[in-house]
């Protein structure tokens, strides 16, 4: 068991929820909120990605052991661990803020917008979180970019610009699970979990099939394709 990865895998989503959260609660602008959750999310990746991969969702944990990437049991620790990360930081928000303050924003609990169905809702959350994971796994695991902390952390803020309004754009169960726990958000919990779960299974899969690795046989028929292209055909 590492103890190590867990605990960095609690600190990042304590963080995301700490700071999300009180930008909610403290009042902030919409633009300012979109700028914390990309700007957190970033910042604890470069600093906690080495120690644990800095999943920080269990989406991502899914899409990483559905595909080999973790075992079932790592997959479960880093779970609880985002879980109560998620949970006492809004704990702690609560306790420094006071229940009235929090609950004058429900405790930063995402919601469906008026007029939005939980079926309209559970699509939103599929496809932002289909992108995120997507940039994910392409730019920190197949690409290895340097800079894959920034490119997730924009990530995050393309999809809170797209859905905050929606949807609430929460793309991660432990984001609206810590929120909802204190809040009692559960009215349309399901879609919370369902929509990210499935939206990172898809942005796993997706970005494995683009860049998978190529057999034999592919390259050398791409190579054929190439030669056939640049030689003129006559009729």
């Amino acid at each position: 068991m590492n103890f190590r990865a867990y605990a960095a895998e609690f600190i990042g989503t304590f963080a995301l929820l700490f700071v999300v959260v009180g930008a909610i609660a403290s009042k902030m602008n919409p633009l300012g909120v979109v700028l914390a959750n990309g700007i957190v999310i970033a910042a604890m990746i470069a600093a906690l990605g080495r120690a644990s991969g800095a999943h920080f969702n269990p989406s991502v944990t899914l899409g990483l052991f559905l595909t080999g990437r973790i075992s079932l049991n790592n997959s479960i620790a880093y779970w609880v661990a985002q879980l109560l990360g998620a949970t006492l930081a809004v704990g702690l928000l609560t306790l420094a803020l006071g229940r009235e303050t929090m609950h004058t924003v429900a405790y930063g609990v995402p919601h469906l917008a008026a007029g939005v169905s939980p079926l309209a809702g559970l699509l939103i959350e599929i496809i932002l979180t289909f992108f995120l994971v997507l940039v994910i796994v392409t730019t920190a695991i197949h690409l290895k970019n340097p800079a894959a902390a920034a490119y997730i952390g924009l990530a995050v803020a393309l999809g809170v610009l797209g859905g905050a309004n929606i949807t609430g754009a929460a793309m991660n169960p432990a984001r609206a699970f810590g929120s909802a726990i204190w809040g009692g958000g559960f009215a349309h919990g399901w879609v919370y979990w369902v929509g990210p779960l499935l939206g990172g299974i898809l942005g796993t899969l997706v970005s494995d099939w683009i860049y998978r690795a190529k057999s034999p046989r592919e390259v050398r028929d791409e190579r054929s394709e190439e030669v056939q292209g640049s030689i003129p055909v006559q009729s």
